[in-house]
């Protein structure tokens, strides 16, 4: 499989599929019996779904919102989680 095969899977990947693969990539990797070409290959792929699980929770983060209360306790509205009141 070419490295751009590689990237393209990924690309598809939902969160808990990347993470699970990278897991058992690092779990691998950590027993240390992986051949060095293997070792190199399933590396770079690690990088690769690291970059997507990235990718995926910024993007979480940006759609996560926090509701607004007004002086009655009841709901205003909603404004991104990162602003301060």
């Amino acid at each position: 499989m070419s490295e751009e095969n590689t990237n393209a899977n990924v690309a598809t990947l939902p969160f808990e599929a990347a993470m699970k693969e990278l897991e058992a990539i690092v779990a691998r990797l950590e027993r240390g019996d992986v051949p060095l070409e293997e070792s190199i290959a399933i590396y770079t792929r690690g990088e690769a779904l690291k970059a997507r699980c990235d990718a995926l929770l910024k993007q979480a983060e940006a759609r996560i919102e926090r509701i607004t209360l007004g002086a009655d306790g009841k709901p205003t509205g909603v404004t991104p989680l990162d602003v301060e009141n």
